[in-house]
């Protein structure tokens, strides 16, 4: 029974409960028998609540769904919540012992999961401030990667893609500034949904010029993740730069034809970035899917120098960071208690002038200039996720790649950078498997706000490989 509960889509998973054919009960029991299962061996959820509250919590919904009273869209839909968003009630830590409390409030997403009837469980692990695309922390330890248990699941939503790829959860949220919401999604062969900027609103301490990071979907099928970006996704007063764009999905279904669609292929940007052997391979045959849907396959290079961009991401990037840290920096006893890769983002940023932040800037809004040409010439662009598979999980960053020395703790995800920096829609899609069983992924991007079309091409190509129900974990073995 409980591999048939944890085997529903989340789409099915909350239909089954509206229709009563499962009680609220059942859900939260079979799901919690899987992360007992499994969880002590991957580290995916932490701050787990307790059996007998969420059982509880779980009766009083069946109770509410008796008496006829309205339901959300994730009714009765068990939850964790990535641990850099704070949740009213339930511990958050952000990866590290300086922020680890209990939140009197909820971030803005999270008050919308609620509302949509969703019971959350706990929080899924991140690494320290959600830094690097490595999923460890001195609070909870690592995530493991759910086809290797000797392998990362990435980062830095790596919990929320593990738990989701070992069905511990029917869908997952997560954020991501630089693949956090890509790169995991590749390393457990499921799908991640970085949106556009201000399509999830986002509230903090700095309302205006935080622009790089954006929180979004997880999910195993794309109309599952659909479901959890419907709660999410909307304008809020307290998140001023959060899209006003009612109708964004009301251009017809999610299956569509896509023949005539024109995609350009970016690979490894020119030859300017390296990669582990085998990457490119695996994720070229994604074009030949694409074209076996109909749709023609160009290669294209960046109109604007990586190295250009990289300069920019980085500015920008320490920047952002050390404006939101700068005040552990500044205590000895704290600043002790962080990673040496938060220190150095600190450092850099604090030494950053204002002509530097200024002109990284333009460099970023050539590029998007830049980028709505090359939209003209084709309607969505393509490349892989990462630029090395899933490496050892006691290994912080890989220190090369191909024989390249990387000079920084996130430099081998460069190959994120120049959609983070465009703000646009991009979906994670599975490509496949090397010769070890080690999944991979491709980044499908589409023109800024153009979410729905980058979600219907996904569909079609979901619909063509099925990786994910293909390919689950081993562990999983004969289960769903």
């Amino acid at each position: 029974m409980s591999d048939d509960v944890v085997g529903l889509g989340a789409v099915q998973l909350a239909a089954a409960i509206r229709a009563r054919r499962l009680s609220c009960v059942e859900v939260i029991s079979a799901y919690l028998d899987r992360i007992d299962l499994l969880n002590p061996q991957f580290n995916a959820i932490v701050s787990l609540r307790g059996r007998a509250e969420l059982l509880a919590e779980a009766r009083a919904r069946d109770a509410q769904l008796a008496r006829g009273e309205p339901e959300g869209r994730l009714y009765g839909l068990p939850h964790a919540v990535k641990d850099l968003a704070l949740t009213r009630g339930l511990r958050t830590t952000s990866g590290s012992p300086l922020l680890d409390a209990v939140p009197t409030s909820d971030a803005i997403f999270v008050e919308r999961v609620r509302h949509h009837g969703a019971i959350l469980i706990g929080k899924t692990n991140t690494p320290e401030f959600g830094l690097g695309s490595q999923t460890y922390n001195a609070v909870f330890g690592t995530t493991l990667n759910a086809y290797d248990r000797t392998r990362t699941a990435g980062g830095s939503s790596g919990g929320a893609a593990a738990a989701l790829a070992l069905r511990l959860l029917p869908v997952a949220d997560g954020s991501d500034m630089m693949g956090s919401l890509r790169n995991p999604a590749a390393y457990n062969n499921v799908l991640g949904f970085r949106p556009s900027f201000g399509r999830v609103p986002a509230s903090g301490e700095e309302l205006f010029l935080e622009q790089l990071g954006v929180l979004g979907p997880m999910g195993r099928t794309i109309e599952d993740l659909v479901l959890l970006l419907d709660v999410m996704a909307g304008p809020d007063p307290r998140a001023p730069l959060s899209l006003d764009d009612a109708d964004w999905r009301t251009r017809g279904p999610l299956q569509c034809a896509v023949a005539g669609t024109r995609i350009g292929w970016l690979g490894d940007l020119g030859g300017q970035l390296p990669f582990e052997a085998g990457v490119l391979e695996l994720c070229r045959t994604a074009c030949t899917v694409f074209e076996s849907l109909g749709c023609r396959v160009e290669e294209l290079r960046l109109p604007v120098a990586p190295a250009e961009l990289w300069k920019a991401w980085t500015t920008l990037r320490s920047w952002l960071v050390a404006g939101a840290l700068a005040v552990l920096f500044a205590d000895p006893g704290k600043r002790a208690q962080l990673k040496p890769e938060a220190r150095w983002e600190i450092e850099r940023g604090l030494a950053l002038g204002a002509m530097d932040v200024y002109r990284a800037s333009a460099v970023r809004s050539r590029w998007y200039l830049a980028a709505l040409r090359l939209f003209e010439r084709v309607d969505f662009l393509l490349l892989p996720s990462a630029q090395v598979f899933p490496f050892a999980a006691d290994q912080d960053w890989p220190r090369s790649i191909a024989g390249t020395v990387m000079d920084t703790y996130h430099r081998w995800m460069e190959v994120v950078v120049p959609a983070s920096l465009l703000g646009a829609p991009v979906l994670n899609l599975p490509a496949g498997f090397d010769a070890r069983g080690l999944p991979m992924g491709v980044q499908l991007i589409g023109p800024p706000r153009a979410d729905w079309s980058v979600l219907r091409l996904g569909a079609a190509y979901e619909q063509a490989t099925d990786w994910v129900r293909r390919r689950p974990p081993p562990i999983l073995g004969a289960r769903t």
